[in-house]
């Protein structure tokens, strides 16, 4: 087998000096953010509340909700499935439909509170090899047992769409070896719906059926 690379991830968040006070204002920035805004913005919740099931809410449906007090948005934002979208750039298009039609029916827009505003954000990330390589199923279960979170994360989110890859890594690496039934199981996930660490085991599960079937 070719040997597989488990690798870990830092993020150094930057603020990119553009905000919203009103939905009108928020509108115009998801459409002129860059990918990696989009994404820290529906993605840091998972990592920072990696504990939690189901997961927060993303950030600009926590925003609508706490901030504009408008939960109606909030509730249609935070039901967005992220899962279904192979591209930020799909991801960004189904933002701006969801903003976009609950603006037309609104007679005005309400402003934050002054010190609320909604600050776009991004992510720097460091990619960082681990020492675990792996090379048959064994190595790669007790791998999955050994890694951080971050390692988990990077693999089956970063891996699919920040960088575009449109699967993750394990599902990748499992195709390139023959392994597609297995591959198709972790693909089929969706890894929105758990935490993290029951991620983890979810995926050393699935590994450790197919061995012993």
């Amino acid at each position: 087998m070719l040997p597989f690379t488990f690798h870990t991830k830092l993020e150094q968040t930057l603020l990119l000096g553009k905000r919203a006070r009103n939905l009108r204002t928020l509108i115009q920035g998801v459409r002129e953010a860059p990918d990696a805004s989009i994404y820290h913005h529906t993605h840091r919740f998972l990592l920072q509340h990696h504990y939690l099931s189901p997961e927060p809410p993303n950030d600009f449906a926590y925003w609508a909700t706490e901030v504009l007090n408008d939960k109606i948005l909030g509730e249609r934002l935070w039901s967005i499935d992220i899962i279904q979208f192979g591209s930020i750039g799909a991801l960004r298009e189904r933002l701006l439909e969801v903003l976009e039609d609950h603006a037309e029916g609104m007679e005005r827009h309400v402003d934050a509170p002054r010190g609320e505003e909604f600050h776009f954000l991004a992510s720097r990330i460091f990619v960082l090899p681990t020492p675990l390589i792996v090379t048959s199923l064994a190595t790669f279960r007790d791998a999955l047992q050994r890694v951080t979170i971050n390692a988990i994360y990077y693999h089956m989110f970063d891996a699919r769409l920040r960088l575009g890859r449109g699967d993750n890594d394990f599902s990748r690496w499992l195709d390139d070896e023959g392994y597609h039934e297995l591959a198709s199981e972790i693909r089929d996930l969706d890894p929105y719906t758990q935490t993290l660490e029951g991620l983890r085991q979810r995926l050393i599960s699935m590994v450790r059926d197919y061995e012993h079937a």
